[in-house]
């Protein structure tokens, strides 16, 4: 995929309390939030769709995590 740039997934593992950060580590963290973003964006879409709009909004994007979990 590569969408998310390393050195941004690096920041949020430090945030998190890694205080070394390997790119590997890096790396699949930044697949799995690609993958998880995608599937929270498709039902953001379809949440936007069934209210009759085009556009996405903040509050599809939050009722589609609470959907996801």
């Amino acid at each position: 995929m590569g969408e998310l740039p390393l050195a941004a997934v690096d920041r949020i593992i430090r945030k998190a309390g890694g205080a070394r950060v390997s790119e590997e580590a890096a790396a699949a963290l930044a697949d799995v939030l690609e993958e998880y973003g995608i599937k929270i964006g498709q039902q953001a879409t379809e949440l936007a769709k069934h209210a009759n709009r085009k556009t996405v909004t903040g509050a599809d994007i939050k009722l589609a995590m609470k959907t996801l979990r």
